[in-house]
């Protein structure tokens, strides 16, 4: 069973960057699509980010050119570079980890992130 442990969270004031990570526990890291989500109250869950094995990114476009994914398949880890950010980005953030062998989909506790002055 894999387990996703996500950091990088907190308080940040608006113009300022955080990098969450996410740290994979398994063997399958390099058969997994991960994606970086966000929730936050009276809003649906939202894409923000996700990378494929090969290393190809999609984000969303309230994100696109201020967020970067990355991933180290060597360490099993995927991160999220956030800058320039915005009060609207203020969310709990979660890592997703789907395996292209079989569809099967896990998820991380999620790390919180505030931005306000």
């Amino acid at each position: 069973q894999e387990q996703l442990a996500e950091s990088g969270g907190g308080l940040v004031q608006p113009g300022g960057s955080l990098r969450l990570s996410c740290a994979a526990s398994g063997s399958a890291f390099r058969f997994y699509v991960v994606g970086w989500y966000r929730h936050s109250p009276g809003k649906q869950r939202e894409l923000v980010a996700a990378i494929t094995v090969s290393k190809i990114t999609n984000y969303a476009a309230s994100v696109k050119s201020r967020f970067t994914i990355s991933r180290d398949n060597i360490n099993k880890m995927v991160y999220l570079q956030m800058n320039s950010l915005k009060p609207e980005d203020t969310a709990v953030y979660y890592c997703n980890a789907r395996d292209l062998r079989d569809s099967s989909a896990y998820w991380g506790q999620g790390t919180q992130v505030i931005v306000s002055s």
